[in-house]
Order: C-alpha cells, then sequence, then structure tokens
C-alpha cells in the first residue's frame, strides 16, 4: 500500500508538471507563432535584399566571387537578427544572452585561429569597392608589375610582361602603396640624352623640342619640356618630357623608343654628335731591345 500510494503521488507531481508546461505552452502559444512568422519574414526578407544587393553591386563589384560572397554574408547576418527577434519574443532572455557570450567566445577564437586569412578576406572587401584597383589595370606593386588578372577574396592574381602569374596577399596590396597605370590615360614620359660640347646648345634644344613636338602632340595643358640637367664626362646631358597615351608600362617603352629613334635621326641629319666613351691603349715601349740588363735597371729605377 505504501508502494502504490508514492506511485500515486509522484504520477500526481508529473500530471501537475505536464499541466503547468501545458498551461505554459497555450499562454505562450500567441508569442511562439508570432516569432515563426518574424522568422519567416525575416527568411524572406533577406532572400528578397539578397537579390537587391546582388543588383546593386553588379556594376560595382567586377569580381563575381566577392560579390557572392559579400550578398551571402548581408543575408547571414539579416537572418541572426530575425532569429534572436524570435527568441526574444518567446521571453528567453537568458537562452539570448548565452548563445550572445557563446558567439563571442567561438568568434573571438576563430578570429585568432583566422587572423591572416580574416586579414586578407576584409582586404579582399576593401579592394572590391575600390575604384583605384580594378580588373584588366596594369599595377606595380611589392616589387612586381603586371595586369591584373583575379580579384578575390584572398589574393590577386596579376600578369606579368613574362607572361608569369603572380599571386599577392591581398593585406599585402591594401597595406603597401601601388602604382596604377591605367586610371590616367595620359602620362608624361621622360627621356635622358647627351650631346658633345662643342655642340649650340640653343639649337640642340629647338630642334628636340620640334622633334617631340611632331611626334607626340601635346594637347591642352601640356607642354614639351627641355630642360639641360648638368656636364657629364663626355657630354652636356639633357632630359626631354613629353605626353602620350599610357594604360601600362609597355605604352611607355613603345614611346621611348619612337622618341629615341626620330631624336637620333634629327640629330644626324644635323650633324648633333652624341658622344660616348672612348678609351685609348697606348702600346708604345721606350724600353730598347738592345740595352743591357744594367742599363735596364737604370732606366726602371
Amino acid at each position: 500500500m505504501f508502494d502504490n500510494f508514492d506511485i500515486y503521488k509522484s504520477l500526481g507531481k508529473l500530471g501537475g508538471k505536464l499541466q503547468e508546461w501545458l498551461d505554459a505552452i497555450v499562454l505562450n502559444l500567441p508569442n511562439f507563432i508570432l516569432a515563426i512568422l518574424v522568422f519567416i519574414f525575416f527568411l524572406l526578407l533577406a532572400k528578397y535584399l539578397g537579390k537587391v544587393f546582388n543588383r546593386l553591386f553588379l556594376n560595382r563589384i567586377r569580381q563575381d566571387s566577392i560579390r557572392l560572397m559579400t550578398v551571402k554574408v548581408i543575408k547571414a547576418l539579416i537572418i541572426l537578427v530575425g532569429f534572436f527577434v524570435a527568441l526574444d519574443l518567446l521571453n528567453l532572455d537568458k537562452a539570448l544572452t548565452s548563445i550572445l557570450a557563446g558567439a563571442g567566445v567561438v568568434g573571438l577564437a576563430i578570429g585568432l585561429a583566422l587572423q591572416g586569412t580574416l586579414n586578407n578576406t576584409f582586404s579582399g572587401l576593401i579592394l572590391s569597392f575600390l575604384p583605384e584597383l580594378q580588373i584588366g589595370d596594369w599595377v606595380e606593386t611589392n616589387d612586381y608589375a603586371g595586369q591584373v588578372i583575379e580579384i578575390n577574396l584572398r589574393n590577386i592574381v596579376i600578369k606579368q610582361a613574362d607572361n608569369n602569374y603572380v599571386v599577392i596577399p591581398n593585406s599585402k596590396i591594401v597595406e603597401e602603396p601601388f602604382k596604377n597605370y591605367s586610371r590616367t590615360s595620359r602620362s608624361r614620359v621622360m627621356l635622358e640624352c647627351g650631346i658633345a660640347y662643342n655642340s649650340n646648345l640653343e639649337e640642340v634644344r629647338k630642334l628636340t623640342l620640334k622633334t617631340i613636338e611632331k611626334l607626340y602632340k601635346p594637347q591642352a595643358n601640356e607642354e614639351v619640356e627641355f630642360m639641360y640637367t648638368g656636364f657629364g664626362d663626355s657630354s652636356i646631358n639633357f632630359v626631354v618630357r613629353f605626353w602620350t597615351d599610357v594604360t601600362k608600362n609597355r605604352d611607355i617603352l613603345i614611346a621611348k623608343n619612337n622618341a629615341i629613334i626620330a631624336v637620333k635621326k634629327a640629330f644626324d641629319k644635323n650633324d648633333i654628335n652624341i658622344p660616348f666613351p672612348i678609351r685609348t691603349i697606348d702600346f708604345s715601349n721606350k724600353l730598347s731591345l738592345n740595352s743591357t740588363p744594367e742599363n735596364s735597371s737604370e732606366q726602371e729605377l
């Protein structure tokens, strides 16, 4: 009888507990339904805004991998906000606090473990919105020069003039200076040369300016500049600066090549000498082949 009484008592407590739970469920059923509806709303909102941002980034971010990853991050953040709002509607404040604390600890651990990777990832997001660096541009950075072939969330890939590819981490591009030839349509080219000391400096200046201006006609607010820079060992040196269309380093080399050919032809036609160092070797021997060893010693002394 005593055992049966304990069983009945335990069953009574269990029934009471179940009744309390049922009452709680009934009381919180509207909040539960509302939380589900709110979470579904945020899911649909994330899907819609994902499409909106994808169309918005389509013309701003040329790299598909970065654009898609950015859209996914935005959608994940929206869904995460909806999850927290749903928990708050269910009055699960303690659970929400525990989740946030756990997420903070996990995020800190992941951040420390993937510090370099995350740095490159965030740098990739920065580069994706940076108008100064786009696919197809010719850049010089980190002692490398070439055309940008790819920009992803970890690195950029440039193709050098020798047809080799160089992979550079995004953080290196963000932290180090780089030179982009493709951001400006016009650039100044500098050509250095030297003339003989007996040359007429004014005539050389006029002839050089006329030759370069004919080859590369200046546009608005541009001019060909000629300046003597110093007295060399065998020549008077000068530099001529002119403008031309430049979008990559090869354009500068082509402009210098054409200018050198034109200036050399003009100098040859007008008998202007471009000197070069000359070494004279003296093979004369003042010692007599018929001299005695004593005389040789005396002459050497």
